[in-house]
């Protein structure tokens, strides 16, 4: 008979065990090194996110990368759409503006409309989507019908198959992956990504030569995820 003592010993001993084949499984399934699963994971679940939660979303990255461009987009675009639930900053932060990492994200299943966008952006450079084909598009979105004039700030996530290119723009508000000339309601402001910021949405033309660091948040986000293990 087992004391106790010696039976909560072994049931640590198994929960131990579980986490670390839990750990191996994600290991394996994302080929990347086991400092970058520990630093992600640690990171959702500091935040109330479950391994499996991880596991689903590295899955997705796994699938998709041999699939063609057009496939990758809808299939992150859809996760990302499907799983996470739209609400405010304040309600899921505390904050009236912060700009959540993916594994962030993930473990809150829920996030506001740069939350859905950097988590896309993210996840289709770890897919294989080059960071030359993708901006993150900051657009006053009209509300009400295409007679309205009320707009409200808004932020979704465009590709280019090539500089000259009409984007494709993936949304939170319409799953559908639409052309930006079907998309009227929404009007670009500004346009950037991790190599900088473009006046206008067109993916030609330089950056700014002021960088990133105009966007400050953008900036401490960059810089949470790298720390997290992401690479771009």
């Amino acid at each position: 008979m087992i004391s106790q003592t010696g039976e909560g010993r072994v049931l640590g001993l198994y929960a131990a065990l579980r986490r670390l084949a839990a750990l191996v499984a994600v290991l394996l399934l994302c080929r990347i090194t086991l400092a970058d699963v520990e630093k992600m994971l640690a990171t959702l679940q500091r935040h109330g996110g479950a391994p499996s939660v991880f596991r689903d979303w590295r899955q997705l990255i796994e699938d998709s990368k041999p699939l063609g461009t057009q496939d990758k987009l809808r299939r992150v675009n859809e996760f990302f759409n499907r799983k996470i639930q739209f609400v405010d900053d304040i309600q899921v932060w505390g904050q009236t503006d912060y700009w959540a990492t993916p594994i962030e994200t993930l473990a809150k299943a829920r996030g506001d409309c740069e939350d859905f966008t950097i988590a896309k952006y993210f996840t289709l450079l770890d897919a294989g989507i080059s960071n030359d084909e993708m901006r993150l598009i900051y657009v006053k979105a009209r509300i009400g019908g295409p007679a309205s004039s009320v707009t409200q700030a808004h932020m979704v996530l465009a590709f280019y198959s090539s500089p000259e290119a009409e984007p494709l723009i993936l949304d939170n508000l319409i799953t559908e992956i639409r052309p930006a000339s079907r998309r009227p309601d929404l009007q670009p402001v500004f346009s950037f990504n991790s190599q900088g910021i473009w006046a206008n949405p067109n993916a030609s033309g330089v950056p700014s030569a002021t960088g990133v660091g105009r966007l400050t948040r953008w900036q401490d986000l960059l810089k949470r995820a790298k720390a997290e293990g992401f690479e771009f």
